[in-house]
């Protein structure tokens, strides 16, 4: 059962959500254009916000989906953990784009609130509120991403979870380092920017 989740959670978090949406029903290819990633920023960006939030749902239920079920069939907080990091290494890694995928902030989020609600709810509004006065979606994954492992640790009984929500922190750190040399470098595109940087 256990590796049957595993196979599911890494499946179901390769499915592209992004590029789905946009093949269905608008001429945009998300993986060649604006950022030319798969995530919801970038087909918000590209395709419109209503794709966009079709495609952030979509992503957060890639995560959350496979943990609710590994944590009413599994009695090891261990394996519902490492359900929830598969998710989130499919949307990275996905095998139905070969590989290529998005960073992962939706689907982390969809495993975490599984996981931890309370303190993946604390991380969603130091997301929102970073976000709020930055205007930049990067820099709030980013700091929500830091506080997550924190929040577990003073509020979830079951510090496992800790070191995989610290993995997929770092994972995330990784997969947004371009983010980060453009927001040290002052050209990170914003939030509702009308004037977007091409290729960011």
């Amino acid at each position: 059962m256990t590796l049957l989740l595993l196979i599911f959670a890494y499946l179901l978090g390769s499915v592209p959500t992004g590029v789905i949406l946009t093949r269905a029903f608008s001429e945009v290819d998300p993986r060649t254009q604006g950022s030319k990633n798969i995530g919801a920023t970038n087909i918000y960006r590209t395709a419109g916000k209503k794709l966009g939030v079709l495609t952030l749902v979509g992503d957060i239920l890639k995560g959350l989906i496979p943990v609710v079920i590994a944590k009413a069939v599994l009695d090891s907080h261990f394996w519902i953990a490492a359900v929830a990091l598969t998710a989130f290494l499919g949307h990275l890694y996905p095998i139905f784009l070969k590989f290529k995928g998005g960073k992962g902030i939706a689907t982390g989020l969809g495993a975490f609130l599984a996981l931890a609600a309370l303190p993946a709810f604390l991380s969603f509004l130091v997301f929102a509120a970073v976000v709020y006065r930055s205007r930049y979606i990067s820099l709030g994954s980013l700091i929500a991403a830091t506080a997550f492992p924190l929040f577990l640790a003073l509020l979830n009984p079951h510090h496992i979870y800790i070191p995989f929500a610290i993995v997929i922190g770092l994972f995330i750190f990784w997969r947004h380092r371009e983010n980060i040399q453009r927001l040290m470098a002052g050209k990170e595109n914003k939030f509702g920017a009308k004037k977007i940087i091409p290729g960011v």
